[in-house]
């Protein structure tokens, strides 16, 4: 086999030091035109490539990222978040590792004993099954960025600002004529065991449902309030969103408009309405929660959009900051917006709903 080619046969040939082929190749200092390109040609006649593994030796780095992500088949918005985070770790010479726990914290936990083996340089989570994996790493001095949500306060974290999406969502029901609406959503006493900090995003989504209502004078009405999880992996997307629709449609005086918290609950609000023989959104309007699903469902759902690429972009720069020395925990906050699309419309009148019937 031939030898790969080193810097200092790429210096010989170029007519150069190693120290000018070495301001071309990581493009700082000032290098002459001539020159970059002597040292360029020479570079492709050779097919010279850097030694990535000794750079890493030299600066006590293994230039990976570990990210564990909940069940990136499961929801469309981790797969957004982790592509965000591996284009920004590119473009900074890391590479990323990606690890699905699927809500189990024993398995997250035998993925953080492999990334600590591996001596990776940080740790992604959206999200952690477990405060403790998180504590660990700390304790192991690997820095850690809590995506999405926060386990604990002692790792810096980027996260989104539910609310005030929700509440533009609420806003619009309200000003297309709506007063019955519903809300099928995570219930925070579920999801992640009801953990005070892990639960914030249910919380911010419930609270500014209520407090939308309130604001539009309409009263709460629990019988227009179904909670749950937002999928299990033994029924397959959707499941939950159909059977609480399916609950709201079989009320006295069901909804005109449906809030879900999540796009695979919309969805599965859809085909209970399509099922019943009702139209959206001339029936009943729905909205939903993530900007996943949305632009591939009938009608195009109206939904509350997450930066989710975005989320993990940020989640990457926070790590890079500890990387390099910024030891200080520090939070971002991103905000959430309604996105319209076709799926709410105006509250359908007594006479429209009479001819219908």
């Amino acid at each position: 086999m031939t030898k790969p080619t080193t810097l200092i046969e790429v210096a010989r040939i170029a007519g150069v030091s190693t120290a000018t082929v070495n301001r071309v190749l990581k493009g700082v200092g000032y290098v002459s035109a001539d020159t970059r390109a002597r040292i360029e040609a020479a570079i492709k006649t050779t097919r010279y490539r850097p030694n990535a593994l000794a750079r890493e030796l030299r600066k006590q780095r293994s230039m990976t990222i570990g990210h564990v992500v909940s069940a990136i088949t499961a929801n469309p918005f981790f797969a957004s978040v982790a592509r965000g985070a591996e284009d920004v770790a590119l473009e900074s010479g890391f590479r990323t590792l990606l690890f699905n726990h699927n809500g189990s914290a024993e398995r997250e936990r035998q993925g953080i004993e492999r990334f600590i083996e591996r001596r990776v340089d940080a740790v992604l989570f959206t999200v952690a099954a477990s405060r403790a994996d998180v504590t660990m790493l700390i304790e192991e001095k690997i820095p850690v960025v809590q995506v999405e949500r926060a386990a604990t306060r002692d790792a810096p974290s980027v996260t989104v600002d539910n609310a005030v999406g929700a509440l533009e969502a609420m806003r619009h029901f309200i000003t297309l004529g709506h007063r019955r609406i519903a809300l099928v959503g995570g219930d925070p006493d579920q999801v992640y065991y009801g953990d005070p900090l892990m639960r914030a995003v249910e919380d911010e989504r419930l609270g500014a449902y209520r407090a939308g209502l309130a604001a539009g004078g309409l009263s709460w009405n629990p019988n227009y309030e179904r909670l749950g999880q937002y999928y299990r992996h033994e029924d397959g997307a959707g499941v939950q969103g159909y059977t609480h629709m399916r609950a709201l449609l079989a009320g006295a005086e069901p909804p005109t408009a449906v809030f879900a918290t999540c796009d695979i609950l919309a969805a599965g609000v859809l085909q209970a309405i399509y099922e019943a023989g009702l139209r959206v959104p001339d029936d009943i309007s729905v909205i939903g929660f993530d900007d996943t699903l949305a632009i591939n469902l009938a009608p195009r759902l109206t939904t509350v959009a997450q930066p989710m690429e975005e989320l993990g972009r940020e989640g990457f720069k926070l790590a890079l900051a500890q990387i390099e020395g910024d030891a200080e925990p520090r939070s971002i906050r991103l905000p959430s917006r309604l996105v319209r699309r076709d799926s709410a419309g105006p509250v359908p009148s007594a006479t429209t709903r009479r001819k219908r019937a």
